[in-house]
């Protein structure tokens, strides 16, 4: 579907400064709350948290405010409305608050969001347990992308401009892919982490049985 949307304007500009923003505020944060001994897995996690958690409660916590209780970013002023008409000239769905949209962003808001930080507090403090949050938020984040675009796929893609690379690339596949391949490498790290820790309790108690 073609838009007559300008290719790339201020708005991009400022929100695509806005993504880096937060990685950079992410980075700083794990360089301070991080042992300087910390693992290149660790740290990086922290990172991809921190950036995941700030992501959930500022962009997508402005646009469910903007999308419920009758508003839509459509119908919305101010720069962070500009800021999803900007998205949404690629993916209309955004604009119109649409109710499968809007359902999957109060689940991660309200859920994924917190799982972040909840996370990120276990890693600052070594706590193991934290494998199996990343496990469960890994899994959200992938079915949560899975819901939002499988529908569109599956009816022909209506409501998707893939007409300039702008769109195509950046906002509907590098800023949709990020939250496939981390999640999954992060899933298959704890998993490798929590499977490694039972088999040792398991050939433990056997010693101990022997």
């Amino acid at each position: 579907m073609s838009s007559t949307h300008d290719v790339f304007t201020v708005t991009s500009a400022v929100s695509l400064a806005g993504v880096v923003a937060l990685y950079v505020i992410a980075s700083v944060a794990a360089n301070a709350l991080l042992p300087k001994n910390a693992s290149w897995i660790n740290r990086f996690t922290f990172i991809w948290l921190a950036f995941d958690g700030m992501t959930h409660f500022t962009f997508e916590g402005s646009f469910l405010y903007l999308s419920t209780f009758g508003r839509s970013v459509n119908t919305s002023v101010g720069p962070l409305a500009d800021m999803w008409r900007e998205y949404a000239a690629a993916d209309f769905r955004w604009g119109t608050a649409d109710a499968t949209v809007v359902s999957l962003e109060i689940l991660t808001v309200l859920g994924a969001g917190p799982m972040c930080f909840y996370i990120l507090k276990q890693l600052v403090q070594d706590d193991p347990a934290r494998h199996y949050w990343i496990v469960v938020l890994s899994t959200a984040e992938l079915y949560g992308g899975w819901m939002t675009f499988c529908p569109e796929w599956i009816t022909g893609s209506p409501n998707l401009d893939t007409s300039n690379a702008l769109f195509l690339w950046v906002y509907l596949f590098f800023l949709n892919i990020i939250w496939v391949i981390i999640p999954i490498g992060l899933m298959v790290h704890s998993y490798g982490e929590i499977a490694k820790s039972l088999r040792a309790v398991q050939a433990a108690n056997r010693t101990k049985k022997e």
